[in-house]
């Protein structure tokens, strides 16, 4: 199984932190251009279900829940799963004095057909977790009153 959990603090109120970064559409600027489209599929209650699409045009469908009270999303991917078995992530909201430290984690496992084990993944999630950390930490700073 791959685990990754990356961490930063974003000095700008909750409120402001959690809308922005689950504003799915700006997912195309957020993550700083590892996805070409970002298209909500449908919402209903706390749910929201969407399609990612990457720079090489490959897409797949994923859900998330907002759990906005509890400082916290749980999101799985759903279809195409591969090349995972499964991927699922939690983001985590925890208010500090210095702004709100905002937590990825995502627990996963490859196929075994993917071109790509466990371990590599897990190294290739930690790269990009702490560029688009820092993208996140960026432009919702920039617009923080």
């Amino acid at each position: 199984m791959g685990h990754t959990c990356n961490s930063i603090i974003i000095n700008a109120p909750y409120d402001l932190v959690f809308a922005i970064s689950n504003d799915i559409p700006r997912w195309t600027e957020l993550f700083g251009g590892e996805y070409k489209k970002a298209e909500i599929v449908k919402k209903e209650a706390n749910k929201i279900t969407f399609r990612l699409t990457d720079d090489e045009g490959k897409s797949w469908v994923s859900w998330r829940l907002l759990h906005k009270d509890n400082y916290f999303t749980y999101a799985e991917r759903e279809e195409p799963k591969f090349p995972f078995k499964y991927m699922k992530i939690v983001w985590l909201y925890t208010p500090k004095p210095e702004g709100i430290e905002l937590t990825w984690i995502q627990h996963f496992e490859m196929d075994e057909k993917a071109k790509f084990n466990d371990e590599q993944v897990e190294g290739f999630i930690n790269k990009h977790s702490k560029d688009n950390l820092l993208i996140f930490k960026r432009l919702i700073e920039g617009q923080a009153p």
